[in-house]
């Protein structure tokens, strides 16, 4: 069973930055597209950022500059660096990535962690 945390969320004020965590147990990200989400309340889930399996990236026009995401396959960790922080940004987010023992279609899902960017 693949267990996904996440991890670094808190409270920070608006210019500042955070780096999220996301720790893979039970298998290994290596070789796996890993995708960050991010859920502000009232609205849907939404795409932030992925890495794919060779390093590749790719973000939504809302982060990207201000947002990177990398990966430490030694450490079975993917990261989220998030400079620039606005109260827009405030959300939970979740790691996502797909494993062959994944249940759901959408893969695996950490339980989220809360970033909140005050003004």
């Amino acid at each position: 069973q693949v267990r996904i945390v996440e991890s670094g969320g808190g409270l920070v004020q608006a210019g500042g930055s955070l780096r999220l965590s996301c720790a893979a147990s039970g298998s290994t990200f290596s070789g796996k597209l890993v995708n960050w989400y991010r859920q502000a309340p009232g609205k849907q889930r939404e795409l932030v950022a992925l890495i794919t399996r060779v390093g590749g990236t790719t973000y939504v026009d809302s982060v990207r500059g201000r947002f990177t995401i990398s990966r430490d396959n030694a450490k079975n960790t993917v990261y989220l660096q998030m400079n620039s922080l606005t109260p827009e940004d405030t959300a939970v987010y979740y790691c996502n990535a797909k494993f062959s023992s994944s249940s759901s279609p959408s893969g695996s899902w950490g339980q989220g962690t809360h970033v909140t960017v005050s003004s």
